[in-house]
């Protein structure tokens, strides 16, 4: 059974790139791993830092540890750049350890569609910054 199209679909302009990148940060920040990895497709390919990551599956099992260890996740994305069925975004997110260390996290990614909005590439390079809780900022 083929899957619903995931609006807005490629190819973007400024306003639909803008909105996929909205709609990213608004799923993201549920932190609801069912929720998120429905956005990507069932066979999508991820590197996330130094993690290969293969399929829909492995991704909801990456974001179910992801947000068991970063706690209080607050994230905003920008978008950079796009172009047919390609959006590039920089970001930045906030959360802490169990142990109460604050962190800013930067980075970059690539994303790439295909022809039913479903994201298929994301890589992601990503770095840490401790924070003190005071200088929180997202």
């Amino acid at each position: 059974m083929p899957e619903e199209k995931r609006l807005p679909l490629p190819p973007f302009t400024l306003e639909t790139a803008t909105q996929k990148v909205q709609f990213a940060e608004n799923a993201w920040n549920t932190k609801d791993p069912d929720k998120v990895s429905m956005a990507y497709t069932i066979d999508t390919e991820w590197r996330n830092r130094h993690e290969f990551i293969n399929g829909r599956a492995e991704v909801k099992k990456f974001l179910i540890a992801k947000w068991e260890k970063e706690l209080d996740y607050k994230l905003k994305k920008e978008l950079w750049c796009f172009t047919d069925n390609k959006i590039g975004v920089r970001f930045e997110y906030e959360w802490h350890d169990v142990q109460g260390q604050w962190y800013r996290s930067y980075g970059n990614e690539m994303w790439e569609f295909n022809e039913d909005g479903y994201m298929q590439k994301r890589f992601a390079s990503i770095n840490d910054l401790p924070i003190n809780e005071s200088e929180k900022k997202v």
